[in-house]
């Protein structure tokens, strides 16, 4: 009897620890997978990722190479690229459904922002992200299922960041302009987690104003002689951010924070 229970016992020791090295060994192509797949489902857009690289034990690492597409009815070839993407994970958090990350750095990421008959790629992304989550008037939902792994993220910025404008009337000139900084804290952490609906939505959002300001202050009204409401639009948001003289965003992500 006593035989039984160590070989037993023995076996589930050996069950767990491979268990255990198959997660570790693959986590990098899980989060690549979960990026891809739930990106391009919450956006309705194709999000590909070239590389992810985290270390199991200390949960630092990178990603790279992460590509948005626009949707349909835009021309240019992608509304995001973002070029190396830090990122610091709680491993102890791996394996329950609520993954705890410390910080994510998306450095110098190329936004382009697409002036079509309808508005913006930008604004029909952030369309398409609060039709999946279910929310309205600008507020998430839960989204997605109850089964959804979610995440608290504590601390995520956006830096060096710049927009790039695109539309017919420009005539193939070349106009970009910074995207301000975006600093987003504790992420999920009021309701115990966000689902990757909830945290696409505030990224979008931050990125949407930032971008839409950031358009604002090159004077596409001028450039395009009144030719479309939005590039009114965005020139007269990013005037009045840089009126207040406040940081372009600072305002907006305090009232999507709740701070």
């Amino acid at each position: 009897m006593k035989k039984g229970l160590l070989i037993g016992g023995g076996v589930l020791i050996v069950v767990v620890a491979v268990g255990a090295y198959w997660f570790a060994s693959n986590v990098d192509s899980l989060i690549k997978a979960a990026i891809e797949t739930y990106g391009s489902e919450i956006t309705k857009t194709d999000v590909t990722l070239d590389k992810v690289e985290i270390s199991p034990t200390s949960g630092a690492g990178s990603l790279s190479g992460l590509k948005m597409t626009n949707p349909a009815g835009f021309k240019s070839d992608s509304a995001f690229k973002l070029g190396i993407v830090s990122i610091a994970l709680d491993t102890g958090s791996l394996s329950g459904k609520t993954i705890i990350v410390k910080e994510i750095v998306i450095g110098s990421p190329d936004v382009t922002y697409e002036i079509g008959a309808n508005g913006s790629n930008i604004d029909a992304i952030q369309k398409n992200v609060e039709s999946y989550t279910g929310s309205s008037g600008g507020s998430s939902s839960s989204g997605g299922n109850g089964d959804d792994v979610k995440l608290i993220i504590e601390n995520l910025y956006i830096r060096g960041g710049k927009v790039n404008v695109s539309a017919t009337a420009l005539g193939g000139k070349s106009l970009g302009a910074p995207l301000p900084t975006i600093h987003l804290k504790d992420i999920g952490k009021k309701s115990g987690g966000a689902t990757p609906g909830e945290v696409a939505d505030q990224i979008i959002k931050a990125v949407s104003n930032g971008a839409t300001q950031a358009v604002g202050t090159l004077n596409l009204d001028k450039i395009l002689g009144g030719a479309t409401g939005v590039a009114k639009d965005a020139m007269e948001q990013g005037k009045g951010a840089l009126e207040k003289g406040k940081d372009a965003v600072g305002g907006t992500m305090k009232k999507l924070l709740g701070n």
